[in-house]
C-alpha cells in the first residue's frame, strides 16, 4: 500500500541553525527602560545589555533622552555596581554557567568627553575590567575610529556597516551594527521580498567575512522577526522583552521538528462503489488531541502527503462538555460513544452519574463484533468510554473491572497492571480466560492468537513512536479485521492514536508530529480496507485539540515544521471529522460531537 522512505542524508534546512541560539544571542535593547534595569536581562542571562548614557556635570546618567534624566539613574548605580555584585557573588563568574556578557554603553552626549568619563569610572571597578567574561562595548556617539587606539584595551567598539576599518581598528570592534531601515522597509510581518532578502544576506555576509558579529537595530519585536533574524544567522537579536525572547529561544528545540522518515499517503481507489449505500461495518479512528494544526503539521513534515487529507468528505465537531467550554477526553469520548453530553472526567455516565449504554454494548446486542484499540493505556478516558461507566476517569481499576460486563470481542493496548496486578488482588485475566478470551501481556503474541476474542495488554508496546513503538496501531488493526473476517457478522472498531495528545500536553512538536504521522498510517490502512470492503464506513476525528498549537513556520518541500503552543492543556477549538465509505456524506457540516454517535447508529439502522 505504501512504501516507507528513510532519508539518511537529508540536508537540514537553514532554520535548524536557530536551535543553536541561546540567551547569549539576546540583546536587551534600551534595557534601562524596563521595570527592572539590568536585573531582568541578567536573570534571563542576556548576552548584551544596552544602556544609553549622557554626561552631565561629570556624572554619567542613563536615559533615552536628556529630558528623561533622573538623578538616581546613573551608570554606576544601575549597571556597574550590580555587575560588581554579581561577580562577587559568583566568585568571578558573570553567569552561573560562565556565559559571557557585553555591557553596551550607547553614548548620547559628546563622544570623547563621555568616553573619558566612562573609562575613569570603570577604573574604579577592577573586578569588572579583569573579568574575561565581560566586555565593554561603546556604541552611539563614538570617537573617530583612528583614535580608538588611544583608549584602554578593555574598551571595544560597535562598528558600522557603512564604515571602512583598517586591521588595527577592526581588532577593537566587538560587533557591527546597522539600522534595519537602511536595508529594508519590512515591518516584521510575513516574509522579506527576494530583493530585500538578498540585501540582508549581503550585509550579513560582509560582516561575517570580517569575522565579526552583526546586530540590526530598528527591528520589530515579535516572533516572526526573531525567527527571520535567526534564519539569516544574525548574531544578536534585539528585544525590549527579554523574558519573552528568552522563553522563545529556550523552547525552539521542543517547538521545531525536521522529519527524516516519510510515508506515502494512501489515495482512495473505490469512491464510486459507495453511492447511496449504507454501511455494514464502522471503523472509528480517534486521534486524541488532534486538531487541524496537528494534522497540517503532519502533512508539512511528510512533505505534502497525508492519507487523512485524501479523504474527500469533511465536517467539524464541536467538543464542549456539559459542564465546561473545554472538554476533556472523558466527556469528549463519552459523547461519541453514547450520544450524550456529560461532565468532564465522567466515563459514559450522565451528569447524574447514571450509566449510559455505549455503542459497543448496543451493537453487540445486534450481533456486531466490536473492538477497542489504543496506543496508550486501555483504561485511559477515551478507550474507557467505549466499555466502562465511572464518575471519575482516574478510577483505573474499576474501569478495567467494567470490561468484564462489556461484550467487546477485542481489547488491545497498555494497562496490564489494572487487569493482573491490582490493588484488590483480583486477576481479571483469569476471569477473562474463563469467559472465553485469549489473554496476553505480550504484544508480540498477537499473531499467534487463534481465538476470535482476545485481550492483549502490553505497556512496553505502547511507548511513544520516538522511543520505538513501531507499527502497533497498524498491526492491531490488521489483526482485528482479519479476526472479524472469519465471521459474517458486522463489526465496529474504535482505534485511538492516544499519544498525539501526550505530545500536546508536553508542548513537544516532534512528539506530536511523529504520533500524527503514525496515526495517519493507520488511517491509510483503514482507507485501503474500505476500498476492498466497500460496505465499511470509516470515520476519523478527535475528542479535542491539545496544546493550542499554531504553526509559525515550515517547509512542505523540506519536511520541517515550527510550532508554538499556547497551553499545555486542551482547547475548545472544534475538531475535524473525516468520513470515507458508504454514508460518508452524512458527516459533512458542523455539529456537536454527540452527532457522530447519532449518525453512525442511524446509518446502521439502529436509531
Amino acid at each position: 500500500m505504501r512504501k516507507t522512505i528513510t532519508l539518511f542524508c537529508l540536508q537540514i534546512f537553514l532554520f535548524a541553525q536557530a536551535q543553536e541560539y541561546n540567551s547569549t544571542n539576546i540583546h536587551s535593547h534600551n534595557d534601562y527602560a524596563g521595570s527592572l534595569p539590568f536585573y531582568e536581562a541578567y536573570s534571563n542571562e542576556a548576552g548584551v545589555i544596552e544602556a544609553d548614557v549622557f554626561l552631565v556635570n561629570n556624572e554619567l546618567f542613563v536615559a533615552h533622552t536628556s529630558k528623561e534624566i533622573k538623578l538616581q539613574n546613573t551608570l554606576k548605580s544601575l549597571y556597574l555596581e550590580p555587575l560588581f555584585s554579581k561577580i562577587k557573588d559568583l566568585e568571578g563568574k558573570m553567569y552561573p554557567e560562565n556565559k559571557s556578557l557585553i555591557l553596551m554603553i550607547d553614548i548620547k552626549s559628546d563622544a570623547d568627553a563621555t568616553l573619558k568619563a566612562i573609562v575613569q569610572q570603570l577604573n574604579t571597578f577592577p573586578a569588572i575590567l579583569s573579568n574575561k567574561n565581560i566586555k565593554i562595548v561603546i556604541s552611539g556617539n563614538r570617537p573617530l575610529s583612528s583614535n580608538w587606539i588611544t583608549y584602554p584595551q578593555f574598551i571595544y567598539f560597535d562598528g558600522r556597516l557603512n564604515e571602512n576599518y583598517n586591521a588595527e581598528e577592526l581588532s577593537r570592534i566587538e560587533m557591527i551594527s546597522t539600522d534595519l531601515k537602511e536595508i529594508t522597509l519590512w515591518n516584521g510581518k510575513g516574509v522579506l521580498t527576494q530583493a530585500d532578502l538578498h540585501k540582508m544576506q549581503l550585509a550579513i555576509k560582509k560582516v561575517h567575512d570580517l569575522n565579526k558579529k552583526i546586530r540590526f537595530w530598528g527591528t520589530q519585536d515579535n516572533v516572526n522577526t526573531w525567527m527571520t533574524m535567526m534564519n539569516l544567522k544574525v548574531d544578536f537579536i534585539g528585544t525590549d522583552d527579554v523574558a519573552k525572547l528568552a522563553e522563545f529561544i529556550s523552547k525552539i528545540k521542543a517547538n521545531f521538528y525536521q522529519n527524516t522518515v516519510f510515508h506515502n499517503a494512501y489515495v482512495p481507489k473505490n469512491q464510486k462503489a459507495f453511492t447511496k449505500k449504507k454501511p455494514k461495518n464502522v471503523i472509528l479512528l480517534i486521534g486524541d488531541g488532534m486538531g487541524l494544526a496537528q494534522i497540517y503539521a503532519g502533512y508539512t513534515a511528510n512533505i505534502g502527503q497525508l492519507s487523512l487529507f485524501n479523504i474527500p468528505t469533511q465536517g467539524l465537531s464541536i467538543t464542549k462538555s456539559s459542564d465546561s467550554y473545554i472538554t476533556d477526553s472523558a466527556a469528549g469520548a463519552t459523547a461519541m460513544a453514547t450520544g450524550s453530553k456529560t461532565n468532564n472526567r465522567f466515563i459514559s455516565v450522565d451528569e447524574n452519574e447514571k450509566p449510559l449504554e455505549a455503542i459497543t454494548q448496543q451493537l453487540a446486542k445486534k450481533n456486531f463484533k466490536t473492538a477497542i484499540i489504543s496506543a496508550g493505556n486501555i483504561t485511559d478516558a477515551t478507550p474507557a468510554a467505549f466499555y466502562a461507566h465511572q464518575p471519575e476517569r482516574s478510577y483505573n481499576e474499576p474501569i478495567a473491572y467494567d470490561f468484564l460486563s462489556n461484550s467487546a470481542d477485542i481489547l488491545i493496548g497498555g494497562g496490564v497492571k489494572e487487569f493482573k496486578t491490582r490493588k484488590d488482588g483480583k486477576d481479571l485475566s483469569k476471569i477473562l480466560i474463563e469467559k472465553g478470551y485469549s489473554f496476553s501481556d505480550k504484544f508480540g503474541s498477537l499473531d499467534t492468537i487463534k481465538k476470535n476474542k482476545m485481550v492483549v495488554l502490553d505497556d512496553s508496546a505502547v511507548i511513544s513512536v520516538k522511543d520505538g513503538r513501531g507499527d502497533f496501531l497498524v498491526k492491531s488493526f490488521i489483526k482485528t479485521t482479519n479476526t472479524f473476517a472469519k465471521t459474517k457478522n458486522p463489526f465496529f472498531i474504535m482505534a485511538e492514536g492516544a499519544q498525539i495528545d501526550y505530545g500536546g500536553h508536553q508542548n513537544n512538536l516532534e512528539y506530536v508530529v511523529r504520533e500524527m504521522l503514525d496515526f495517519d498510517q493507520l488511517v491509510g490502512k483503514a482507507m485501503e480496507y474500505v476500498d476492498k470492503n466497500p460496505e465499511t464506513l470509516l470515520i476519523v476525528t478527535a475528542d479535542h485539540e491539545t496544546g493550542g498549537l499554531s504553526l509559525i513556520d515550515g517547509s512542505i518541500e523540506k519536511g520541517y515544521v515550527h510550532g508554538n503552543f499556547s497551553t499545555n492543556d486542551h482547547t475548545a477549538i472544534p475538531v475535524p471529522v473525516f468520513a470515507y465509505g458508504p454514508g460518508a456524506d452524512n458527516f459533512r457540516g458542523v455539529y456537536q460531537n454527540t452527532a457522530i454517535y447519532n449518525k453512525i447508529m442511524e446509518l446502521l439502522g439502529q436509531m
